[in-house]
């Protein structure tokens, strides 16, 4: 009886990054509702942020369409997506690539 060929496996290099390992991302966009001040004062109410900072990061999405706010484990990230929500922006998460 013959066996049969053996079909060789991809192993897994445990250094690599995974999906899993990422951290997650909380995206605030751009919209046409809020003033850019509006938003400036929420970013430093919500994540600390100095004016200036928080201002800079406001031109970001106004002028790119969306920025990245915060990071981290996806806990957090889903609980600053529903300050964002509260306070009226329009925020998404997604996993870092």
């Amino acid at each position: 009886m013959t066996m049969p060929a053996a079909t060789p496996m991809e192993v897994a290099d445990p250094h690599t990054e995974t999906k899993a390992d990422k951290p997650w991302l909380c995206i605030v966009w751009d919209d046409p509702v809020n003033l850019m001040s509006y938003v400036t004062y929420v970013f430093q109410m919500l994540f600390g942020m100095g004016r200036q900072e928080a201002h800079e990061l406001m031109l970001k999405v106004h002028e790119e369409g969306r920025a990245v706010v915060s990071s981290g484990e996806r806990d957090k990230v889903e609980s600053d997506v529903k300050k964002l929500h509260k306070a009226g922006l329009w925020a998404t998460m997604q996993q870092a690539e």
